[in-house]
């Protein structure tokens, strides 16, 4: 069967429930960030300069606050009931007293309400009230970490969606790998093969699907210019280098399916890698087994990255230390929680997260495999299915007509 869009089911179920989630009993949650409005009520969109917001009441009563050049849009793939518009931003008044007067009109104007925000937060120039200063007696609480706790958690219907990225993701970097060579330029590869995944992924999906993620445009493969020294850059941005013998390369591929992408990176080599190259890349792939080892429900996220850091002392490699073992992901690039020693965070089934400790040496290259997975109720499954040795990612030097 071929993954499809999240159920409208499914979005009010995850609406209602949310408040089972929260630390404290709430009357309704306003919420303004882009992926919790996605994630609650199924409406994407592009945010800009003009609030937008959504409120849900305990009953699981949804009301989509969007200014007047959204409403059709809102109306044609957003699931709230109803849908409530406002001029314009910065308008007169302003939308914040719109909003103020709409919770005023559900009836919400001194109850207690859960926030993302206190307002709408500073997108493309936006200056605004705190949503507080627009209610009587509301106590606002903050609930942001409630309701990524939620989301961390994936239903079988979200696993599928990832699982689909998965897929195209690895089509996609198979893609890029074999297009790969000295002389070649990372602009052009990328665009052959992030083209050529993405009209394979929407002929197999068909013409209902769509992508509705920020992030990522169809299915793709970059390098995102972590090619040759800039590899040891963990975020490095494209140069439209020409790829040279003796480059240390450092991919990254996904997919977008109806919301959700998953990651898959790996580090590549074009021609053989020499000595040094081989001992960091294994010590790369030992520090990713490492993990994939400490990933077990129940145990603290901080604890597998406590693990990864005992091998880096063990072998006296901090000097290229770089950052955490990984992070939770699912409609965003980076979700918590996150695989880092500061995070005491329990590890339960139905979590998915990027697994992508890595080493960065000036002057040689940077070395990070990163695979996405699943917590399950024994251990953890790989989302990402793409080989993770040094033969296999092994570029030829030269092509051969």
């Amino acid at each position: 069967m071929t993954a499809g869009p999240i159920t409208r089911e499914e979005r009010a179920l995850r609406a209602s429930r949310a408040f089972e989630h929260l630390p404290q009993p709430l009357d309704a949650l306003v919420l303004f960030d882009d992926q919790y409005i996605l994630y609650y009520a199924g409406f994407a969109f592009f945010p800009t300069e003009r609030p937008v917001a959504l409120v849900i009441t305990r009953e699981g009563e949804r009301t989509l606050f969007v200014p007047r050049l959204e409403r059709e849009h809102a109306q044609q793939t957003g699931e709230a009931e109803q849908v409530v518009d406002y001029p314009e931003f910065p308008g007169r008044p302003h939308p914040m007293q719109h909003l103020g007067d709409l919770l005023a009109r559900l009836g919400l104007a001194s109850a207690a309400i859960g926030v993302d925000h206190d307002g709408y937060p500073s997108v493309m120039g936006y200056d605004g009230p705190a949503l507080s200063t627009q209610l009587g007696n509301a106590r606002i609480v903050r609930v942001s970490r409630a309701l990524d706790h939620q989301m961390a958690l994936k239903s079988p219907a979200e696993l599928e969606l990832i699982r689909e990225s998965a897929r195209w993701g690895a089509y996609a970097h198979r893609l890029l790998q074999d297009a790969t060579h000295a002389g070649a330029n990372e602009h052009e590869v990328e665009a052959h093969a992030t083209r050529e995944a993405t009209a394979a992924m929407t002929a197999a999906l068909g013409p209902s699907y769509r992508g509705q993620n920020r992030w990522i445009s169809g299915a793709t493969a970059l390098y995102r210019g972590q090619i040759g020294p800039n590899s040891a850059l963990p975020h490095a941005m494209t140069t439209g280098a020409t790829f040279q013998t003796g480059d240390v390369l450092v991919t990254g591929a996904g997919a977008a399916v109806w919301g959700y992408i998953s990651e898959l990176e790996r580090t590549m080599f074009v021609g053989e890698a020499s000595a040094e190259q081989q001992r960091y890349f294994q010590h790369m792939l030992n520090l990713q087994d490492i993990a994939f080892e400490a990933l077990k429900p129940g145990k603290t996220c901080a604890s597998v990255d406590e693990a990864v850091r005992a091998y880096f002392g063990e072998h006296q490699l901090n000097a290229h230390w770089r950052h955490h073992v990984g992070h939770s992901l699912g409609q965003r690039i980076h979700e918590s929680p996150f695989l880092d020693i500061g995070d005491e965070r329990i590890l339960e089934p139905g979590m998915v997260l990027s697994v992508e400790p890595g080493l960065y040496v000036p002057g040689l290259g940077g070395f990070r495999h990163s695979d996405t997975i699943l917590i399950t109720e024994t251990g953890m499954e790989l989302l990402t299915d793409y080989p993770r040795d040094l033969e296999s990612l092994t570029l030829p030097a030269q092509v051969h007509a």
